[in-house]
């Protein structure tokens, strides 16, 4: 057993004086000149290493460099025992960042090599010169909740779009576009996807971030921020009718917030040219909310709210609501706001498109003299839309056959209110027309005030009246007579009536 031991010790011994056994004295740069910082005369600059054993002189050499900004600088060497003096060809020169460096392939007289680089760093810039970071956004530690935030880089002096991507990161990383404002000292940096929920990023910028002038910072930073840090859901606080006049009326929910369920409640007094208002609790993302929303059974929506983040979105529909038409209004969940959390309730509100001011003008009744040369008694007879096919005793004794006889047609219509019905309108729409060519009306003027008889029709005095005067032609020939306005009839509110309205007699 102790032979065992004693042979262990002698091979140690051997393996020991093989490798080297001065590897318990390392071979390494125990001091520099200049040593760190400004220096204010280049020329004056002494360039030495001194090294802690006796130096193989030609590796150390071969292994020696010095840079200024990157540019390899040219000189002759000279030693003083373990001190090797590296003087250049040229004064070194001002406004520059030199860099010494030694290879870990350096060695001594014995071969043994450097543990690691020697690199060391001294610069003839002033610190006046360099460009500083003066102010950051976000700043260090904060809380970010709109994960579409820009990041703010602001300088001392103007900087390249180049250097910014060459020397700003982050982590983890982000890809983005950055552009420059403010005399191209702010560097805003716009990420091309949200930050991630809940996430801590660094943002580094390198020493070697440079200015127009070619000055860089000369120093490393790092800020940190944590983004998305609300967690809170939004949701529809109000969905308003916007009247023209910029009036709010507040629109009740068949369920949602307002907890009614399965509610038969209708939003009465839509108007034509109304508009639609959601408000939320906290801004949500106006570009996205148009999938939520929907308008089943009415025309489509749009977007007025610009693309972005708010409170308030306000939409218009394609078209012009069909009057006395219904429609449902559909908020669904999902919609998210800047941190990313989507709403999670749905929202219905029912819609009745009855609004005082919407209603299209409609023929409701006329007016004609079966005696229209008698201005005492002209024999007037009224019927109204619901006067299908009546007998309009139009005889040859007051229109006789082939006659021209003066005479005049009263039009009853109902209307919006305000409103007032479109003469020219009327002229260009009113006809009369029959079968078996019964009578020929040939209109002559259009009014509506100082009628033929002052008195309106008993129990339409509300409606709006107009008289059309004009000639009639009676024949001896029996048949239907149309008294027709058609498709397009208008108010003075910009109403107007899509369908075709007649009022059909017999003679």
């Amino acid at each position: 057993m102790k032979f065992k031991y004693t042979l262990l010790f002698l091979i140690s011994i051997i393996y020991f004086n093989n490798c080297d056994i001065l590897r318990f004295s390392r071979f390494e740069v125990v001091s520099w000149a200049p040593g760190e910082g400004y220096y204010s005369k280049p020329e004056k600059i002494a360039v030495s290493l001194k090294f802690s054993n006796d130096p193989d002189k030609s590796s150390v050499e071969r292994n020696f460099s010095l840079t200024g900004d990157g540019n390899s600088v040219r000189g002759n060497f000279s030693w003083d025992e373990s001190r090797m003096t590296f003087s250049p060809f040229a004064p070194l020169e001002s406004n520059i960042d030199y860099e010494i460096n030694v290879s870990p392939n350096a060695s001594d007289k014995n071969g043994l090599s450097m543990d690691e680089a020697f690199t060391a760093k001294f610069t003839t810039r002033s610190a006046n010169d360099r460009p500083v970071l003066l102010f950051y956004f976000p700043s260090m530690y904060a809380q970010i909740d709109d994960l579409k935030s820009e990041i703010i880089l602001e300088f001392s002096s103007p900087i390249a779009l180049k250097t910014l991507y060459e020397n700003v990161s982050f982590s983890p990383s982000m890809t983005g576009l950055w552009h420059l404002e403010g005399n191209e000292k702010q560097a805003v940096f716009t990420p091309s996807e949200p930050w991630m929920q809940n996430s801590r990023y660094e943002i580094r910028v390198s020493s070697a971030l440079t200015d127009n002038n070619g000055m860089d910072t000369g120093k490393d930073f790092i800020s940190v921020f944590t983004a998305g840090s609300d967690h809170e859901k939004p949701f529809l606080l109000n969905a308003m009718r916007i009247t023209k006049e910029g009036e709010l009326y507040q629109l009740i929910s068949d369920n949602g917030y307002t907890g009614a369920v399965n509610s038969s409640a209708e939003n009465t007094g839509w108007e034509k040219d109304n508009k639609l208002a959601l408000v939320f609790s906290k801004p949500v993302d106006s570009a996205l909310i148009k999938n939520y929303i929907s308008a089943n059974g009415g025309p489509g929506l749009i977007m007025e709210t610009s693309p972005g983040f708010y409170n308030e979105i306000i939409f218009r529909f394609d078209s012009i609501p069909v009057f006395e038409s219904r429609f449902t209004l559909r908020v669904k969940p999902g919609i998210k706001d800047i941190s990313g959390n989507e709403s999670k309730d749905e929202y219905i509100f029912r819609v009745f498109v009855n609004g005082k001011y919407s209603r299209p003008p409609s023929l409701e009744g006329i007016r004609m003299p079966m005696s229209p040369n008698n201005k005492y008694d002209p024999a007037l007879l009224f019927f109204t839309t619901e006067s299908h096919y009546d007998f309009i005793p139009i005889s040859n004794n007051n229109y006789p056959s082939g006659e021209n006889i003066s005479t005049w047609i009263e039009l009853y219509f109902s209307a919006a209110q305000d409103a007032s019905i479109d003469l020219f309108s009327v002229m260009e729409l009113f006809r009369v027309e029959t079968s078996n060519n019964v009578i020929n009306f040939y209109p002559r003027y259009v009014k509506s005030e100082n009628f033929s008889v002052a008195i309106p029709q008993i129990g339409f005095e509300n409606h709006q009246r107009i008289e059309i005067t004009g000639i009639l032609v009676n024949s001896i020939f029996s048949g239907i007579i149309n008294f027709q306005i058609g498709s397009g009839l208008k108010d003075s509110l910009g109403n107007r009536n899509e369908k075709s309205q007649r009022i059909s007699l017999i003679k």
